[in-house]
C-alpha cells in the first residue's frame, strides 16, 4: 500500500484526488483544504480520507509516502520544501515555484535526500503529445525546424499572475520535451490591457541549439478557444490539436525541396504538397496517466518524466521571458 497525502482540494485539486483515489494499492490519508464546505465534501466522497485544514499531521505522519501539492503557486516552495525536510517524495502542480532560485534549492534537497520530486507537467503525458515525440524520433518528419503552440481562449482572467506564468508552463515543457533540449535564449513580447502590468497575452520565443526555434502563443483575451501545438520539420508537419475530440493529430506531407542544380530563376525550390495521414492514437486521460506515472516512481525509484530539474528548466524560461519584456522584447540568455 502507497500511502500519499493532498495538500489542496481546489477545482483543480479535485481531479487529483478523484485520480489517486482511483489507483489500486494507494490510500490517500489526508487531505488538507481550507474551505470547511470542501473538507465536508472530501468526507461524503472519500470516508476514508482524513480531510483537515492544516498540513501540520501531513508531515508528522510517517506513514505518507508522498505529498501531492495542488495549492497556489506562492505557497509551492515552502510547503515542498517542508514535505522534502520531512523525508516525503513531493508532487507539485506547475510552476515548480515562482523562483529558479528556489526551485534548484529544492531539487537539490530531493536529491540530497533521495527523494522523488515530480512536477505537473499535464501534457508530456498525453497520449497525442507522446505521438509528437515518436513521429520526431522516428524520423518521419525529417530534421525538425521549429515548433509553435496556441493556448488562447476568453475568460479566467487572473489578477494573481499574468498570462505567460499562467499558460505558458505546458506549453514550454511541452516544446522542450519534443526537442529534447533547453533553450540558449528567450525572447517575450506581451500586452495588459484589462489590468495594468498584469499581461492578457504574451508571445515567447524560445532559440534552441542548433536554430530550432520554439514560439509560445498564450492569452486570456481571445475570441478563439484553441490549444494546438504545430511542428514542422524537413520531410512532413504535424499539428496536434487538443480541441478535436477524436483526431487529436494530423501529419502533412507538405515541405519546401531544393533542387541540386542552383537555378538563376529561383526554381530551385519546389514545393510538395501530399496526403493527410490522420494515425489513430489511443486516448486516456493524461491525468489518470501522469498520476499513475507517479505512484510507480515512488514504488520503484525511477526518475520521473516531469521531474524536478525539468520544473526547474520551465521556471529559468519563465524568469527569462519576464527580463525579456523589462527589456523590450531583447532576447535572454539562459544560464
Amino acid at each position: 500500500m502507497t500511502v500519499i497525502a493532498q495538500i489542496g482540494v481546489g477545482n483543480w485539486g479535485r481531479n487529483l484526488l478523484r485520480n489517486l483515489a482511483a489507483i489500486e494499492g494507494v490510500e490517500v490519508r489526508w487531505a488538507v483544504e481550507l474551505s470547511e464546505a470542501r473538507r465536508k465534501e472530501i468526507a461524503r466522497q472519500y470516508p476514508d480520507t482524513r480531510a483537515v485544514d492544516s498540513p501540520d499531521p501531513v508531515f508528522a505522519d510517517p506513514a505518507v509516502e508522498c505529498v501531492v501539492l495542488a495549492t497556489t503557486a506562492e505557497t509551492h516552495y515552502p510547503l515542498a520544501k517542508a514535505a522534502l525536510l520531512a523525508d516525503k517524495h513531493v508532487y507539485v502542480e506547475k510552476p515548480l515555484t515562482l523562483s529558479s532560485a528556489h526551485a534548484r534549492e529544492l531539487v537539490e534537497l530531493a536529491e540530497s535526500r533521495k527523494r522523488t520530486l515530480m512536477v505537473g507537467h499535464l501534457l508530456e503525458y498525453h497520449p497525442a503529445v507522446l505521438k509528437l515525440k515518436d513521429l520526431i524520433q522516428s524520423g518521419e518528419l525529417g530534421d525538425l525546424y521549429y515548433v509553435y503552440s496556441q493556448r488562447l481562449n476568453l475568460g479566467q482572467i487572473r489578477a494573481d499572475e499574468d498570462a505567460i506564468w499562467s499558460l505558458a508552463p505546458h506549453d514550454i515543457s511541452v516544446i522542450c520535451f519534443l526537442l529534447e533540449a533547453t533553450p540558449v535564449s528567450v525572447s517575450a513580447r506581451a500586452g495588459a490591457y484589462v489590468r495594468p502590468e498584469v499581461a492578457d497575452v504574451g508571445f515567447v520565443t524560445l532559440t534552441f541549439p542548433g536554430g530550432r526555434v520554439g514560439n509560445v502563443h498564450v492569452s486570456w483575451l481571445d475570441p478563439h478557444k484553441i490549444r494546438r501545438f504545430t511542428v514542422v520539420g524537413s520531410r512532413k508537419m504535424a499539428v496536434f490539436d487538443d480541441m478535436e475530440s477524436l483526431e487529436k493529430i494530423r501529419i502533412y506531407d507538405r515541405g519546401a525541396d531544393t533542387k541540386v542544380a542552383f537555378s538563376p530563376f529561383g526554381d530551385n525550390v519546389s514545393l510538395r504538397f501530399g496526403d493527410v495521414l490522420i494515425p489513430r492514437i489511443e486516448l486516456a486521460e493524461p491525468l489518470a496517466l501522469e498520476c499513475r506515472h507517479l505512484i510507480d516512481c515512488i514504488r520503484t525509484g525511477k526518475t520521473p518524466r516531469s521531474d524536478g530539474r525539468d520544473g526547474l528548466r520551465v521556471v529559468q524560461v519563465l524568469e527569462a521571458a519576464h527580463r525579456s519584456l523589462a527589456a523590450g522584447g531583447a532576447p535572454v540568455p539562459l544560464p
